[in-house]
């Protein structure tokens, strides 16, 4: 490998390298075979600022690889082994009676087309803030997916009140551009199975569904979860009956309800039926 002296580096267009800091600085040059080699090698050295940086020098560095016919199995195989790391395990997971919040965001698809290349740091900041606001109470992150994120609490007052910070905190942060990060809510409190580092059973679905239901903004919870919350509800916090609906794959209709409290927004579209 040729090592790039400064004069060289500032020649360079930035798409030849894999990664630019938010200083601006470029890292690991991807301008031919050798140093292609060398950012597989080198790149846990880097500190990112963020996730979503990592991920996007870790997509420019595979498409560099691919184009110089590099099959970089070792580099593959430590990303997959650090980010099992960073997944819950098993063990990590509440067991039993179990909160679970599902949320999604609201118009990701035209935040998506309108931010572009800056939708990746909008998408981290979102999860940031919620993961945040779930670690504050005592929650576990269970999965993130695209525009979606799945916390589980051994306290329905913990889910509660992380699902609420997080909706504050949405609506307090300076976004880019006038967008909005308005995220949708679904809370049910149940039994899920554990399996491996996630649920599965009819809870699970139940909460999907429910989150499904919402508007952006708005936080649902299910009759199970209110019941749950007896005695724990917090000062100035009401929940608002919604009526019933049939959750799709779910033969028994399931009440839903609507959390009130200061600094939520109240007034939203009836539910789809």
């Amino acid at each position: 490998m040729t090592r790039l002296s400064a004069a060289q580096r500032a020649e360079l267009p930035d798409r030849a390298f894999a990664y630019i800091d938010d200083q601006g600085r470029r890292r690991l040059p991807i301008t031919d075979p050798g140093h292609v080699r060398n950012a597989l090698a080198r790149f846990n050295q880097v500190d990112f600022e963020n996730e979503a940086a990592r991920d996007r020098a870790r997509l420019r560095l595979l498409r560099a690889a691919k184009r110089f016919r590099i099959v970089p199995v070792g580099f593959i195989s430590n990303e997959l082994r650090v980010e099992r790391e960073l997944e819950p395990t098993a063990a990590d997971l509440p067991a039993g009676f179990v909160t679970m919040v599902m949320t999604d965001i609201e118009g990701s698809t035209g935040h998506l087309e309108r931010l572009g290349a800056d939708y990746a740091q909008f998408l981290d900041t979102v999860r940031s803030i919620q993961r945040s606001a779930t670690e504050r109470v005592g929650g576990c992150v269970v999965e993130t997916r695209a525009d979606e994120f799945f916390a589980a609490f051994d306290s329905p007052a913990a889910g509660l009140d992380a699902a609420m910070n997080a909706h504050h905190a949405l609506a307090a942060h300076p976004w880019p551009d006038g967008v909005a990060a308005r995220i949708r809510s679904g809370v049910h409190a149940g039994y899920p199975t554990r399996s491996d580092d996630n649920y599965i059973g009819l809870a699970v679905h139940a909460t999907a569904r429910i989150c499904a239901l919402a508007h952006g903004g708005q936080i649902l919870v299910s009759g199970d979860m209110r019941t749950a919350l007896t005695g724990m509800m917090p000062i100035g916090v009401r929940c608002r009956s919604l009526g019933t609906r049939h959750l799709r794959g779910i033969s028994e209709p399931a009440a839903v309800y609507q959390v009130m409290a200061k600094g939520l927004p109240a007034r939203f579209p009836p539910l789809p039926t």
